[in-house]
């Protein structure tokens, strides 16, 4: 007992001790206890002091200087050496900025001078944790726009674009990379280009961090949305056609992700030909995160060709039309017409040939390459050259282009005159570099359908000025050797070799000047007779493509977006997709379905009709859930003929599907019967008592949907319909056993008796049945629904106040003498806060005027308390949606 004593005595001594320190502290000043904890060496104690600042700036506000002296104190606290107290001064700094902007006359301008500062400083701190807390501060700030526009260019940009110098540290720089993206939306389009997109185009070409790259990446499209369409397509796309390519998965996973933002940035032109073109490379990636990442984002980038200038236009452009060799011929018959016949032909033979050709390998990609996004790039990103200084004789085949040969021959004539100087020019420009093949004009099966031409050595058989293997030929032999081939000119072989022996006449021609006119135009005519023949092959390929498409195919062809994306989207169906990129692509597939519906527009629904009801009849209930919630947007988006055709069988079946699939059908179900017509719409009346039966019969959210919906199809349905359907639905709700439920029941039943009004017959035999069902209900709860749909139809003026006095009050007033308290205080409720508010009733002639005072008296003079309380007095505005609950039953 006496060691206990001892104990009991120290103790005391200890507490007395404490109370002595804590009534020490609060003997000082704010400023002298905060000196005092800031000095100590106690980290915690540190720690209390940061957390405190905003409590002793708030007891000192009245004082400017003591304001200044505490924001001084913070100055000295942001160079403790600890990193948590550093962290935990950063994470008061937001809260502090915002009372120093609240009380800005005391302290004007002591953000930028005391606390801007330390936020930029520990930017640039070795301790993570604390630049962690400073790049969430700094966010806030700028979200709150608490930080000045000047010193947002003065103090912070500066400082970010320095930490992510090539030499900076690799976690600081990867950090201030993604505080500069984060940035970019909120100091606006300005200062983004000129501070911060020469460093972000710098850092997407980092070769050392990949780290730095993803950021990038990831942050494409905010900054894409920043700086507007002209410097995304002049400076942002080349990189992001490298980060597309990149060796790291990761970085090309996040392109895919951000991939329709940058789309959005760009125009349609580019859109189509470049991007749509290297997306497909993302799809066809090697690794399967990237692909899981490129398929998800290709309903949203699809999306992006939907717009009021492209929606239903075609997505090739018209073909130029074909000028005819007589049609050439007539108009070169004369000397005049020469420098036309030139333009005619070079337009058509030269100008137009390689674009077009050019415009359909854009929009045909071979499907089957995987991982080329590196080769993609290149070749979008780059031009063909057309020098006619680098023009030289060439041994391409005559399938090719066809001012290839001709430039190749042409380039032998050693005479200039007036051909060489008009024609021969825009010929050699029209003739690519050597070694400036595409690589889209290589041999493929895709594009050809027959095996390449073998080349021709032109100089071994026909004999060259530099070769002395063969005799040059003379005019003679030229002209038997042309006579000899022309009866086999429809041989594409024959054909160059007759293009240049005609070529190698007209230059010994040249020489004599003998027949140059004609010798001229027949060179002309058989110069465009032999670029109709490509086309004329290259029509033959398209058309053979064309009929080797099964029906199947031919009816997904549409003309709005590419369709290698098309094709791609209608692919996330294949089961195989599930295996080899993602088991939920198929819900991806549905969850953007309504987007692509839109930009293709409902003349091109049957490009998606198959893939809909596949996704329809998905093993998968998460895919038919998805389609449920949004298929009222679909039928929006086609119209009505298609919606009956289409989407009402599919609607039928998601009415008999799970319930996790029929509330997405349940939740839009007015809006879906509303776009169908009458006699369809009247087909469901007999289905609506179905929802009533759920799975779970827990599922009490179920049937309060049900009654939200059915309060909307009021408006659709004649009163007749209302009555005979509708009603016993309302009824059956307004009895459930969930309060929540009945709520909106009691609400749908006044409605009803709104519908029913303008048919006297229909609303009394309403009516009439509420009364039995409801008022002269033996359970409690009934009888108090009839009180509150009485309280409802009164305040919503359901009903006109003589039709409720001849068929509601009477019953009403009988609730008076109800055993259940509960039922007398809604009466008074209703009686006080409707009834007695409206003239009819209080007026002196009204023969309801005497009963409804006897009544309201015998409530006042009631036992129950709450009951006297509402019937003698008018507590305030405590309508049925305020206080209901109050007086409401159990939830259950």
């Amino acid at each position: 007992f006496a060691d206990l004593s001892l104990l009991q005595e120290d103790s005391q001594e200890d507490t007395d001790g404490s109370l002595d320190l804590v009534s020490q502290d609060e003997l000082l000043s704010p400023l002298a206890r905060l000196d005092k904890y800031a000095a100590s060496e106690n980290v915690f104690n540190r720690q209390m002091v940061a957390r405190s600042l905003l409590d002793t700036l708030k007891a000192v506000s009245e004082d400017e200087g003591d304001c200044f002296a505490v924001l001084e104190r913070v100055s000295r606290l942001a160079d403790d050496s600890e990193p948590t107290v550093r962290a935990e001064l950063m994470e008061q700094i937001p809260h502090i900025a915002i009372f120093c902007q609240e009380h800005r006359p005391s302290v004007p301008s002591a953000f930028s001078k005391y606390l801007l500062p330390i936020v930029v400083r520990y930017l640039a701190d070795q301790n993570n944790q604390v630049r962690k807390t400073s790049q969430a501060a700094l966010l806030v700030l700028l979200e709150q726009d608490l930080i000045e526009r000047a010193d947002v260019e003065s103090q912070i940009c500066p400082v970010l674009v320095d930490l992510t110098a090539p030499d900076s540290n690799d976690d600081v720089k990867t950090e201030a990379m993604a505080i500069i993206c984060k940035m970019a939306p909120m100091v606006g389009k300005d200062i983004t280009e000129r501070l911060f997109l020469p460093r972000f185009c710098e850092m997407c070409c980092d070769c050392r961090m990949f780290h730095v790259r993803k950021v990038c990446a990831a942050n494409f499209g905010d900054m894409c949305s920043v700086v507007g369409g002209e410097a995304t397509e002049e400076l942002l796309l080349p990189r992001f056609f490298q980060l597309c390519s990149d060796n790291v998965w990761g970085v090309r996973k996040a392109c895919a992700e951000c991939f329709m933002t940058v789309s959005s940035a760009t125009s349609q032109e580019v859109r189509r030909t470049k991007l749509s073109s290297l997306f497909i490379s993302l799809i066809s990636d090697p690794s399967r995160w990237v692909r899981q990442a490129a398929f998800q984002s290709l309903g949203q980038f699809i999306s992006t060709f939907a717009s009021p200038s492209n929606v239903g236009q075609c997505f090739r452009e018209e073909q130029v039309e074909d000028y005819r060799c007589s049609n050439l011929t007539s108009s070169c018959s004369t000397p005049d017409a020469s420098s036309s016949c030139e333009e005619l032909l070079l337009q058509d033979s030269c100008s137009r040939a390689p674009e077009q050709r050019q415009e359909e390998e854009e929009g045909s990609v071979d499907l089957g390459v995987e991982g080329g996004g590196e080769q993609v790039a290149e070749a979008l990103t780059s031009d063909v050259s057309c020098d006619s200084e680098a023009a030289s004789e060439s041994s391409r085949n005559p399938g090719d282009h066809c001012c290839s040969t001709s430039a190749a021959a042409v380039a032998e004539v050693p005479d200039a005159g007036p051909f060489e100087e008009q024609v021969l020019p825009p010929l050699l420009r029209c003739a690519p570099q050597e070694g400036t093949v595409l690589e889209q004009e290589l041999y493929n099966s895709f594009h050809y359908w027959r095996t390449p031409i073998p080349a021709i050595d032109l100089d071994v058989e026909l004999g060259s000025p530099g070769s002395s293997a063969a005799p040059v030929l003379g005019r003679k032999e030229l002209e038997e050797l042309i006579e000899n081939l022309e009866p086999h000119i429809d041989d594409p072989d024959v054909k160059g070799k007759l293009f240049l022996l005609t070529f190698r006449l007209y230059s010994t021609l040249l020489k004599s000047h003998v027949e140059r006119s004609t010798s001229f135009l027949f060179f002309l005519c058989l110069c465009h007779q032999n670029c109709e023949s490509v086309r004329h092959r290259q029509d033959e390929d398209s058309d053979l493509g064309d009929n080797n498409l099964s029906p199947e195919e031919k009816s997904k062809q549409q003309d709005v977006v590419p369709q290698a994306l098309l094709d791609q989207y209608l692919s996330m169906t294949d089961p195989s997709r599930a295996q080899t990129v993602d088991m939920e692509i198929a819900k991806h597939c549905a969850y953007s379905l309504p987007g692509v519906a839109l930009t293709l527009g409902r003349q091109n629904w049957h490009c998606l009709r198959d893939t809909y009801e596949t996704l329809a009849s998905d093993m998968q209930w998460k895919v038919r859930r998805t389609l449920a919630f949004s298929i009222h947007e679909l039928a929006l988006i086609l119209g009505d003929q298609l919606t009956a055709a289409d989407l009402v069988p599919i609607f039928n079946s998601f009415l008999k599907d799970l319930d996790e699939v029929r509330i997405g059908v349940l939740k839009h179900l007015y809006d879906f019967l509303k776009l169908l017509h009458q006699e369809t719409r009247r087909k469901y009346l007999y289905q609506l008592q179905e929802f009533l039966v759920t799975d779970n019969s827990r599922n009490w959210r179920f049937r309060s949907e049900l009654a939200e919906q059915l309060v909307l199809l009021l408006e659709l349905y004649s009163a007749q319909d209302v009555y005979d359907y509708l009603r016993p639905l309302a009824f059956s709700l307004c009895t459930d056993r969930v309060s929540s439920v009945r709520w909106i029941s009691y609400k749908l039943v006044s409605e009803m008796v709104r519908k029913l009004s303008s048919n006297t017959a229909l609303v009394t035999e309403f009516l009439v049945e509420l009364v039995d069902k409801f008022c002269h209900s033996p359970k409690w709860s009934g009888r108090q629904a009839f009180a509150f749909v009485c309280q409802l139809v009164v305040e919503d003026d359901c009903l006109s106040l003589e039709q409720f006095s001849k068929h509601l009050l009477g019953p009403l007033l009988q609730l008076a003498s109800d055993p259940v308290p509960n039922v007398r205080v809604l009466l008074a409720k209703t009686l006080r806060q409707s009834l007695l508010e409206r003239e009819y009733f209080v007026h002196s002639g009204n023969s309801h005027q005497e009963a409804l005072e006897q009544t309201l008296v015998a409530l006042q003079t009631d036992l129950d308390k709450d009951v006297k309380y509402f019937a003698s007095v008018h507590p305030g505005s405590t309508r049925i949606s305020e206080d209901a609950l109050s007086t409401a039953s159990s939830t259950y």
